[in-house]
């Protein structure tokens, strides 16, 4: 099982902060270590996002999958730095 360092309920941030705050939570994480997202929706577009930005740097691991919470552990493989470019994969419709 993943060990999780920071847990992120993104409901709870503005949509418009969403991605932002996930990325600057990664790009502090030490190697080896995760953040729990948590949402009430696939945050599928946001593994999308992170293979643009992070490539090779991260693994993406189901905790759980609905149908009303999921949970992702995203974890840190390798270091480097995250980049954001400050876009939402769709306008924070999908919870990013």
């Amino acid at each position: 099982m993943t060990q999780t360092a920071v847990r992120i309920d993104v409901q709870s941030l503005p949509p418009q902060a969403r991605h932002s705050t996930i990325f600057a939570t990664f790009n502090e994480l030490p190697n080896g270590q995760a953040l729990e997202l948590v949402n009430n929706h696939d945050p599928r577009p946001l593994f999308f996002q992170f293979q643009n930005s992070v490539p090779g740097q991260f693994d993406w691991t189901y905790l759980e999958q609905g149908p009303e919470t999921w949970r992702v552990a995203i974890k840190r493989i390798k270091p480097g730095s995250a980049y954001d470019g400050g876009s939402s994969c769709c306008g924070g419709g999908c919870g990013g």
